[in-house]
């Protein structure tokens, strides 16, 4: 998954492409999953972005359910049962699991990778490895201007 990330990346660093491809990457690669997809810093809230999935909440504050914890935190936060994590919010039903990663650019949060599973336990350390490597490289390689 990191080597075709990897060329995504060179092939089309914008980030609307390649977080759009890099998403139907991860739905691909990785089994039991049933979203994959960035949050976007945007107004000092998540905005969503590109993402595999059903519809999804679009804006999340900085501190509210997963992806705004991992914000606030500026760490990657696993989640082996989602009804087990204080204010989760709910966007499909059918999660049972949850992994958010910050992504930087210039010092500071500026997107998550949120992925979501159907079942409990779904994410082990080595997908958490595998995937935060994922987001190290899209941290060195995307690009964040508009045109």
């Amino acid at each position: 998954m990191l080597e075709q990330g990897k060329g995504i990346l060179e092939e089309e660093p914008w980030y609307v492409s390649a977080m759009s491809n890099l998403s139907s990457l991860i739905m691909a690669a990785l089994p039991d999953l049933n979203w994959a997809g960035f949050y976007l810093m945007r107004k000092d809230r998540l905005t969503v972005g590109p993402f595999q999935g059903k519809p999804a909440c679009i804006h999340i504050a900085p501190g509210k359910g997963v992806c705004g914890a991992a914000v606030a935190r500026d760490e990657t936060v696993v989640v082996p049962d989602v009804h087990q994590f204080p204010g989760h919010i709910a966007c499909d039903s059918a999660s049972e699991s949850e992994i958010v990663i910050p992504i930087h650019a210039n010092g500071q949060v500026a997107a998550v990778l949120d992925i979501d599973s159907p079942v409990k336990n779904r994410f082990s350390p080595e997908d958490r490895e595998k995937l935060e490597a994922l987001v190290r490289l899209m941290e060195e390689k995307i690009s964040w201007a508009e045109r």
